[in-house]
């Protein structure tokens, strides 16, 4: 249905008159949009956007032609109404990048550092670290890969914004790896790695701190990471690492989830049986999403 949206915005996108709306050049400021409207983020640095910057679109006969994102008023309503779009300052970068640095791969790093267009959440990570080769970027399929929608979020996000500590890093990325099972294949792994930066975070705020009951409930959320990317084989290897009577009561229904979950995803009922009893209904559920989405 996106898809089809999409196409007819471009095809009679060029056949409306509207007046060009000014993408933000505020990156905090279009944070807290985003936020409120439970969007993403689409930004580029400022001197890429003093360029042309082409994208493949299809015209009104269908034909894909190339075009410039900045000029085409239709291209830039769609942007406005799938994302929060922000030129960022080149006098930001250093703060941003002392914010990433030593905390993010090369792969980001470069990123971060490129001409590209970023699509963000509303704490400015970046979601499309991949490389992709292109001549151009295909515009139809960019957004609708990344056009999400984060109301899902919204309470987690909420707390993070008000303060940063273990509890809501950790809440944070835990969601997100709900979230995950939500999207589509193609962006899943996308949004798994998103939730690593947050409970690699929760992690830095345990540094001081040697709980082994903390830093289990981590090592439990990496495994739920593997689990949801359907690599069950892996998960129960993971698992067995795990000396089970030493699990924090809290994070009992969650060992079950990932063993029951993991088991049926092998198509091995009779394991599987021995967990279900200890599987909440919401869990059930999110069980049912991974086994859908990895057949």
């Amino acid at each position: 249905m996106k898809q089809i949206v999409l196409i007819c915005l471009f095809f009679f996108g060029s056949l409306s008159i509207c007046q060009s709306q000014e993408w933000m050049t505020s990156l905090e400021v279009a944070k807290s949009l985003a936020f409120v409207q439970d969007k993403l983020i689409f930004a580029v640095w400022e001197n890429a956007s003093f360029q042309e910057y082409p994208v493949l679109i299809k015209n009104e006969k269908g034909d894909a032609v190339v075009d410039d994102l900045f000029s085409n008023e239709s291209l830039n309503e769609i942007v406005w109404k799938h994302f929060v779009p922000v030129i960022i300052n080149e006098h930001n970068y250093e703060a941003l990048l002392n914010e990433i640095k030593g905390q993010r791969s090369q792969l980001y790093i470069d990123k971060f550092n490129d001409d590209t267009i970023k699509i963000m959440d509303v704490n400015g990570n970046i979601l499309n670290t991949t490389i992709v080769y292109y001549d151009y970027l295909d515009f139809a399929k960019f957004v609708t890969k990344y056009a999400l929608e984060t109301s899902f979020l919204k309470a987690e996000l909420a707390n993070y914004r008000i303060q940063q500590d273990f509890n809501t890093a950790y809440r944070l990325a835990s969601k997100y790896i709900d979230y995950a099972v939500l999207v589509n294949d193609e962006i899943r792994p996308e949004i798994v790695k998103l939730s690593g930066y947050y409970l690699k975070e929760a992690e830095n705020y345990m540094a001081n701190d040697n709980s082994e009951e903390l830093n289990q409930k981590i090592e439990l959320q990496s495994i739920k990471q593997t689990l949801v990317l359907g690599k069950a084989k892996k998960v129960l290897r993971q698992l067995k690492r795990i000396d089970t009577s030493k699990i924090d009561a809290s994070d009992d229904a969650l060992v079950a989830f990932l063993y029951f979950t993991s088991y049926l995803l092998l198509k091995d009922e009779t394991n599987a049986s021995e967990w279900r009893s200890k599987v909440s209904l919401v869990n059930l559920k999110m069980s049912n999403l991974i086994i859908k989405n990895k057949f």
